[in-house]
């Protein structure tokens, strides 16, 4: 192969890369004690998979997994707090993503997803 198309490619993948860990503009990362103290009473949303969130989720959670999340946005008021998580946050960060996109402002999720949540669990 040319060399120049190594080097697409390594650009390329670079990108992917950069875009899958570079932060989100209006989304606020929270560690698991700081998500339990600010998510209280408010909208929080679980954007696993269905049968994921079957095993168990945060309590007070609502289902919206990230496919479904853009058919399913009028489900989200704008005007009030956004507190996303997921299996291990990546998803989250997506969706925090779409939901930016979209205008919605006030928007969190949890750092490390489920994996670093320590709080109790319902099913």
């Amino acid at each position: 192969m040319e060399p120049y198309l190594y080097a697409i490619m390594v650009l390329l993948v670079s990108w992917f890369v950069y875009k899958q860990f570079a932060p989100v503009k209006g989304l606020r990362n929270l560690n698991a004690e700081q998500f339990k103290k600010e998510s209280k009473g408010q909208r929080m949303i679980d954007v696993r998979e269905v049968h994921e969130f079957k095993q168990g989720h945060i309590p007070g959670a609502i289902n919206i997994p990230l496919s479904q999340l853009r058919t399913r946005l009028s489900e989200i008021p704008k005007d009030s707090p956004v507190f996303l998580y997921c299996r291990n946050g990546m998803r989250s960060k997506q969706a925090g993503r779409i939901l930016s996109r979209y205008g919605y402002r006030n928007v969190a999720h949890l750092n490390g997803g489920m994996m670093a949540w320590n709080g109790p669990l319902a099913k």
